[in-house]
């Protein structure tokens, strides 16, 4: 984690490269990792609390734990990237560096000083038809970034154009389990876009 000290709170830069499979069809976008001190692997939704590769578990395997390594309070990482590079998910941020106003992870406590190049990464993804974020600021941040003015309603999407191409903006709940909805409920918002994309 690169950190820059700058009027009593650091700016930190994104600790992750984009990981971007040239077969992808869907490019997943949140706001920004949490500290390191809340990751349990270096990779994207580090933290053991966060839901959201139990939802993919759950959605793709029927086992909300296919990728859980419940004894080292961790996720199969190796699986997780070759199950993505398979699939053609790609994944990245809406922020390359923030500072956090409250030292927290929630969205609400971050500001973005850069954001993430995000028409690089739809250029470097030629099949990519989708983009989910997950998240009201990842939300927020792409569409301000593309002039979307219709903010998708949880679990639905809305159309946007870039550079001769019709792509797909959905929108999902958080995989933060601060966000007061059961696992199970989130991936049955999530389960049509898969359906849809896949």
């Amino acid at each position: 984690m690169v950190k820059e000290t700058t009027m009593d709170m650091e700016t930190e830069r994104h600790p992750f490269e984009p990981f971007l499979p040239p077969n992808a069809r869907l490019l997943m976008l949140g706001t920004f990792p949490p500290a390191p001190k809340r990751w349990s692997m270096r990779w994207y939704y580090p933290n053991y609390q966060n839901d959201m590769w139990r939802i993919f578990g759950l959605l793709f395997f029927g086992d909300k734990l296919h990728f859980v390594d419940e004894a080292a309070k961790t996720f199969h990482l190796a699986d997780l990237q070759a199950f993505m590079r398979e699939k053609g998910i790609a994944i990245f941020d809406t922020a390359l560096r923030i500072r956090r106003t409250k030292g927290t992870a929630s969205d609400k406590d971050l500001e973005i000083v850069e954001p993430a190049d995000l028409d690089a990464m739809l250029r470097a993804l030629p099949d990519c038809k989708a983009v989910l974020t997950a998240g009201q600021l990842a939300t927020q941040v792409f569409s301000d970034h593309f002039g979307i003015h219709e903010t998708p309603l949880m679990g639905s999407y809305v159309e946007f154009s870039f550079e001769d191409r019709k792509l797909r903006l959905y929108r999902q709940p958080s995989s933060s389990r601060a966000y007061p909805m059961r696992l199970e409920q989130k991936a049955e918002i999530y389960r049509p876009m898969f359906e849809e994309i896949f």
